[in-house]
């Protein structure tokens, strides 16, 4: 699959911890059908043949839309499963290793969170960065707010696209026009709406007037 940094508009993250399966399959296609055009599987609690055989299934329904699935954290599972790619952070091992480890098998997304990560993450083989928290998080406690100054000094620094991530809302969504940004990762704004179909589409909307700003 060509990735571009039209697939990060609107990259919603998440997975079954603590939800049915079922439900978190029904969930994750009406987001596939309310339009998030990238969809990164983040598993923190589940054996490794757990997750490779989740991942196997939502490689299937992503597929069905033509949007690249993104595994977290994970080289093995993302090789296994048939995943398009494989985000990394900081502390998730060496870029370089992993550009190494998949050649251009896989898509390789990194967490940049200042100008001197985002130049080594593009110099050593990252096709994206993720960089925030933009606004704090409401799914991790041990984040720093990244300023958009910041965010702006990143996406002008590489030439790789960048997605923002970080409590990002449709009520502050539009703060992050002219930063230079490709698009917008989402968690619980995406998976916490009553009606996930219908409000992805709001926030493509807005998406897609935030890239264009």
């Amino acid at each position: 699959m060509v990735f571009e940094g039209k697939n990060l508009l609107l990259y919603a993250v998440g997975g079954s911890d603590g939800t049915e399966k079922d439900k978190f399959f029904a969930d994750l296609e009406s987001a596939l059908k309310g339009g998030i055009t990238c969809f990164q599987l983040r598993e923190k609690h589940l054996s490794s043949d757990e997750f490779l055989a989740e991942a196997k299934e939502v490689k299937k329904l992503c597929e069905k839309y033509s949007v690249p699935l993104i595994i977290n954290d994970n080289v093995e599972i993302a090789l296994e499963s048939g995943a398009d790619g494989v985000h990394v952070g900081q502390d998730d091992g060496d870029v370089a290793e992993v550009r190494r480890m998949v050649g251009n098998r896989l898509i390789v997304g990194v967490s940049a969170h200042n100008v001197e990560e985002a130049l080594l993450a593009e110099k050593n083989g990252a096709d994206y960065l993720g960089s925030g928290a933009v606004f704090g998080s409401a799914t991790k406690s041990n984040v720093h707010v990244l300023p958009l100054e910041t965010l702006k000094n990143i996406t002008a620094a590489v030439k790789i696209p960048v997605v923002a991530i970080g409590g990002i809302n449709e009520n502050n969504m539009m703060q992050l026009e002219g930063t230079g940004i490709d698009g917008v990762a989402l968690v619980s704004a995406v998976f916490g709406a009553s009606d996930i179909e219908n409000k992805c589409r709001m926030l493509k909307k807005l998406a897609e007037k935030v890239v264009k700003g």
